[in-house]
Formats: C-alpha cells, sequence, structure tokens
C-alpha cells in the first residue's frame, strides 16, 4: 500500500469542506424517463454509490427542451424534474456525499425530433456540425441548426439562471456551467462556429460575451463560491475548433476569475482522447484564476499524484474510473486493481453497466 498523498487530502471549496481531492466529472448515461426527462429511479444509487467522491458533478443537465441534444438526459426546467433530482441530493447527503449539477444547453448537436415543435436547433450562426446525436435508439446526423437573434440571447441567459434557482431548490450544494466541448456557450466562444457579426461575434470579447453574462446570472442565483465552469480549450469535441484558443481562453478566464467563481473545470487536451493534440499553456489559466482550478482528461493516480504535488492543480476530476468504481477513492487509496469499464452499457439501458458495479468489501465478501 502507497503512502497517502495529497490525492486524499482534504479541500475547501468555498463553504465546501471536501474530504479528498477527487472529484467525479460528469458523465452522460442516458437513463431520464421520456417524456418527462425527469432522472431515473436508479439515478439516486448510483450518485449514492460513489459519495466517497470529494465532489459529485452530476451528468449534464438541460435547462430547456431546446438545450436538449440527445435522447434520455435530465433536465431541471419544470418542477416534476426538481422533484426527481431531491431524491438523489436527499440520499447523496445522507450519505456524507457532496454534490453539483451541471446545467447545459447543447445550441447545436441536437435533432429536430428533440426540439419544440420539431423546429431546428439553434446556434451562433447557422453552420450544421459534422456528427452524430442519439435520438429513437439510434444513431443520427445532427439537423441544421439556425442563428439566435439578438432577441432570444436574454431568454437563454434566462434558462440557465432558472435552471440555477432549480438547482438549489433540489437541494445541490452548488452548480457547474457546461462551456465545454463544443456545446452552446463554446460555439458562441470560439470562431470556428461564430461568425456573427453583432455584439456576440467578431472579436474575442464578443464571443466571449455569452459565457460570461451566463456566468454572471448563475453566479448572482447561486452565490460564486457554489458556481463553477467547465471549459476545454483545445477539444475537437462535436466539430468544435478556434484559430488561435490562448488568448480567447486566458480572456475568458480573467473575467471568470473576477466573478469569483468557486472552480475552473478544465479538459487538458481533447475530451476522452490525447491530452497533447494541441499546444496550450494551462498553467497560464491556472495563475490568471483564483479560485480552485480541477483538472481533467486522462488523469490516474500517477499523473494526480504529480499534478498535485507540483502545485498544477487542486483538484482532479475522474470520468470513466467512476462509471466502474463507485468506491473508486477508496481502490485508489489502498492501491487496489481497478474494475473495467463496459462501454456496451454506458448510454441507455437499466441497471447493468450502472449500479450492478462491485465495491471492494462486495468483491471480498462473494470470494
Amino acid at each position: 500500500m502507497s503512502k497517502p498523498t495529497k490525492l486524499f487530502e482534504p479541500y475547501q471549496l468555498g463553504p465546501i469542506t471536501l474530504p479528498n481531492r477527487l472529484v467525479m466529472a460528469p458523465l452522460t448515461r442516458n437513463r431520464a424517463i421520456p417524456p418527462s426527462m425527469v432522472p431515473g429511479p436508479l439515478a439516486a444509487e448510483y450518485y449514492g454509490q460513489r459519495a466517497s467522491a470529494g465532489l459529485l458533478v452530476t451528468e449534464a443537465t438541460q435547462v430547456s427542451q431546446q438545450g436538449q441534444g440527445y435522447q434520455d438526459t435530465p433536465g431541471i426546467y419544470s418542477k416534476e424534474q426538481v422533484a426527481g433530482w431531491r431524491k438523489i441530493t436527499d440520499h447523496v447527503h445522507e450519505l456524507g456525499g457532496r454534490i453539483f449539477v451541471q446545467l447545459w444547453h447543447v445550441g447545436r448537436i441536437s435533432h429536430t425530433s428533440l426540439q419544440p415543435n420539431n423546429g431546428a436547433p439553434v446556434a451562433p450562426s447557422a453552420i450544421r456540425a459534422k456528427g452524430k446525436t442519439f435520438v429513437g435508439g439510434t444513431f443520427a446526423d445532427v439537423s441544421e441548426p439556425r442563428a439566435l437573434t439578438l432577441e432570444e440571447i436574454p431568454g437563454i441567459i434566462e434558462s440557465f439562471r432558472l435552471g440555477t434557482a432549480n438547482a438549489l431548490e433540489a437541494g445541490f450544494d452548488g452548480v457547474e456551467i457546461h462551456g465545454a466541448n463544443g456545446y452552446l456557450l463554446e460555439q458562441f466562444a470560439k470562431d470556428g462556429t461564430n461568425k456573427r457579426t453583432d455584439a456576440y461575434g467578431g472579436s474575442i470579447e464578443n464571443r466571449a460575451r455569452l459565457m460570461l453574462e451566463v456566468s454572471k446570472v448563475v453566479a448572482a442565483e447561486a452565490g460564486a463560491e457554489r458556481t463553477g465552469i467547465r471549459i476545454s480549450p483545445v477539444t475537437p469535441a462535436n466539430d468544435i475548433s478556434d484559430s488561435n484558443p490562448q488568448p480567447l481562453y486566458d480572456y475568458i478566464v480573467d473575467h471568470l476569475s473576477a466573478l469569483k467563481l468557486v472552480y475552473l473545470h478544465v479538459v487538458e487536451g481533447a475530451t476522452g482522447g490525447p491530452r497533447d493534440i494541441a499546444p496550450f499553456d494551462y498553467g497560464s489559466l491556472r495563475k490568471r484564476f483564483n479560485g480552485a482550478y480541477v483538472a481533467n482528461n486522462g488523469y490516474d493516480l500517477e499523473l494526480a499524484n504529480k499534478v498535485l504535488a507540483a502545485n498544477e492543480a487542486d483538484l482532479i476530476a475522474f470520468g470513466k474510473p467512476f462509471i466502474a468504481n463507485p468506491d473508486l477513492v477508496e481502490r485508489l487509496r489502498s492501491g487496489a486493481p481497478l474494475n473495467t469499464p463496459d462501454k456496451a452499457t454506458f448510454y441507455g439501458g437499466g441497471a447493468k453497466g450502472y449500479t450492478d458495479y462491485p465495491t471492494l468489501e462486495a468483491a471480498e465478501a462473494a470470494q
């Protein structure tokens, strides 16, 4: 057994004391109940099993029907959804856990079948993504989007504010704004998807405007000390790109820091892929941001220990390892082997590959 490292030390995240520095990253599991998009009956068990993480961040959760891009993903815009999430937060808190919800609007990464009145998905500009979504039990090309009008943008911002208010009503400890992985806020920020010529397009300041305006209203609603944001400066996920991401993200992070958000959650490299896909100075973001820096993408125990020891991050987010290892904290602490995730059960289905992965204790009892 290796000696305990900084990864297992407590961390003060705003008003919340985390017992360790492991964050369970947001993981889309497609098990909400249609048509209400209320979290499914097994979700409380799923999150409860993982409550030993320093912080749980839920699967991406749409702030409106328009914000949905994949079948059976949960929302947080109806009273029924709020009540469904309350069962989850209550259970996690009973087990001593801490849980934030990730607030999501997919923008152009959607399909007309998921949109209100089968309308076109919305985007900064009417540029169709080269990509697929999952609808009707199969993969389909994303639909042609339409550009949001200036008059519609305040409604987008309000949907994030309302989602935040609903999250607090549902008992969450805080919220994470989804500004990553090629979804709406990132679509506005990056010049590969934003060709606007109004106040939300062109310059870095204009392209960053929506992400910063959303962050401001969410922080005002939840309290900055309970508001985090996730970004992915160089990921190509969902056909997203920018010609010069370093000055863009230096600017964004300067302004996020001024809002005093409690953490910055950074996907380093390609989401779920290579960490070295493009040159980028993440240390610049670390220096510019006054809150906690959450490092994400491809972390194992060795890399987590190295980065924490060098003070290059405060918290480490783990994704797939948490799918297959509800007791990931204990497994990493004791040097125990990890369960292998079953990719066939990542998206959709029931308990198989969701709540049936064995803990160390259960595995030993079965021997």
